[in-house]
């Protein structure tokens, strides 16, 4: 061990209170800015050097605690919290207001035909299967079949729902029609994200207590993580889907990923009865004090 910096800081947890809204908005804030789909590799390995050198009880010489917490954030934005293995560049959250802005405008721009609707829905779902994947909750490994199947599964369903609810949008009065856009994308994300995430609801994903002590895999868990990940996407349509004015919409999207992600926390919990009947019991033996369970729910 080196250097004066305590080794006291938590840097499992985030840097700011996760059970107010505030604290999640300001550390959503720090996860999802767009300046960190720029930093180059070096710049990443460097902050995962930082950050699990600090956990194994070593400091960097010289390093500050506002250092400190810069690298966690940079970690945070472009390593899974399960896995620990970096991921794709356009499936990051830091991604999302870039990717959403280039989307959407070819989106708006490009409808006038049949085919240019759905291949800019097909494009559309595509990258929110790469950002439900990304993002999933868990380590477990699927395979690339799973993951082939996974995709076409979601793509399909959502491409088609959106297309058939847009259908409707010629045959409605004008003050409905317009929120059918919405509707489309926000049954899009209720097909997408499950189908990309199946794995889980099949085999659960990693609970643990309150100290990180892994208790077991709950599908129920999933369950309830894959509702808040389907809530806070679809907030996050909003500016793009509701707002007319297009600049306004790129502007209010720069806000609307971090504070969507927010409405629940990154680590949620359950309490012990909501999991399933043979898990309590294992948790029960393993682990008698235990009444609630945390999980990473998945962004």
């Amino acid at each position: 061990m080196s250097g004066e910096l305590s080794l006291n800081i938590n840097i499992k947890e985030p840097r700011w209170d996760q059970g107010t809204f505030m604290g999640r908005a300001q550390h959503f804030f720090m996860v999802t800015d767009p300046r960190n789909v720029l930093l180059s590799s070096e710049t990443l390995e460097e902050a995962r050097g930082i950050v699990e050198n600090y956990r194994a009880g070593i400091v960097k010489p010289g390093l500050s605690e506002d250092e400190l917490w810069k690298a966690k954030y940079v970690y945070d934005s472009a390593f899974h919290p399960d896995t620990g293995e970096k991921m794709f560049v356009i499936g990051r959250m830091s991604a999302q207001v870039p990717m959403n802005m280039t989307i959407t405008g070819c989106m708006l721009t490009f409808y006038r035909t049949t085919p240019a609707v759905v291949f800019w829905q097909w494009v559309n779902q595509s990258f929110n299967a790469v950002v439900n994947y990304t993002n999933r909750s868990g380590d477990a490994p699927i395979t690339v079949n799973q993951l082939g199947a996974a995709y076409v599964s979601a793509t399909t369903g959502a491409v088609v729902t959106a297309l058939s609810l847009k259908s409707l949008a010629k045959r409605l009065p004008p003050i409905i029609s317009r929120f059918v856009p919405f509707a489309a994308v926000a049954a899009a994300n209720c097909i997408n994200i499950p189908f990309m995430r199946q794995r889980e609801l099949k085999y659960g994903i990693p609970v643990t207590d309150e100290n990180g002590n892994r208790l077991g895999e709950s599908p129920n868990a999933a369950k309830q993580a894959i509702i808040q990940v389907v809530v806070s996407r679809i907030g996050m349509a909003v500016p793009a889907m509701e707002i007319p004015i297009y600049d306004l919409s790129v502007f209010l999207l720069v806000f609307a990923t971090p504070l969507c992600c927010a409405l629940f926390p990154q680590k949620s919990s359950m309490s012990l009865s909501g999991l399933e009947a043979d898990l309590q019991e294992r948790i029960r033996q393993s682990s008698p004090d235990t009444t609630t369970v945390y999980f990473n729910k998945g962004l």
